[in-house]
């Protein structure tokens, strides 16, 4: 793996870690980012404000979590990204303290079928159990949540989505804050109770979406 493709890779991290704040997905320093590059995984600092982030401010480390590269300590959800890449075949995760996520992990333990969207992630989104932020109970609830699946919700915290590469993850994220979003405000009218997509219905969808954007 050469050096430019390492700190390409870490300029990804940084901007996708400072789109989560420009998008309104995380408040501070809540919320990380990561990439896998070769047998490294790039990972934001924990406690710097993203607009502070420099390339000098690299932070790689192998799947065992140990430091490889750089002198900052590196997020306190590292068990959950290593898990996960351990353990799927991520090569980007992003988790994000998404207000509207965060509510309906707060609400129930598994997200209602309100779009098929749902589809793209893998189906119903489940909501991993509530554990101490960044610990191995934490990233254990997480990944059995992600059985199948690219995102998840974790109970009274907020998101996690993986994806091929960043901006797939990202945008996995950003889909899960909107359906969430949107089944809150479905939800809201007094005496109403909105529509759902059944399984097969969302299966459905899955089918279709395997050809999406492919060329013809």
């Amino acid at each position: 793996m050469t050096q430019d493709a390492i700190e390409q890779a870490w300029d990804a991290v940084v901007g996708t870690a400072r789109r989560t704040v420009t998008d309104g997905l995380v408040v501070g320093t809540s919320g990380n980012v990561s990439a896998r590059v070769g047998d490294l995984i790039l990972v934001t600092p924990s406690g710097v404000p993203y607009d502070r982030l420099a390339p000098a401010d690299l932070v790689a480390v192998d799947l065992d979590g140990t430091r490889i590269r750089g002198r900052l300590a590196p997020t306190s959800e590292l068990p959950m990204h290593l898990e996960i890449y351990r353990r799927t075949t991520a090569r980007a995760v992003v988790h994000t303290h998404a207000a509207h996520a965060t509510a309906v992990s707060a609400l129930v333990t598994e997200l209602p079928p309100i779009h098929y969207m749902a589809a793209a992630l893998g189906g119903p989104v489940r909501v991993a159990p509530y554990a101490l932020y960044g610990s191995e109970e934490l990233a254990a609830h997480t990944l059995r949540a992600l059985d199948g699946r690219t995102g998840c919700l974790l109970r009274n915290h907020g998101t996690v989505t993986y994806g091929d590469d960043l901006d797939q993850a990202y945008d996995r994220t950003a889909q899960l804050e909107w359906m969430c979003r949107v089944w809150l405000t479905a939800s809201s009218g007094p005496g109403l109770a909105p529509s759902l997509l059944s399984a097969a219905e969302l299966d459905e969808v899955a089918e279709k979406y395997r050809g999406y954007g492919r060329p013809r």
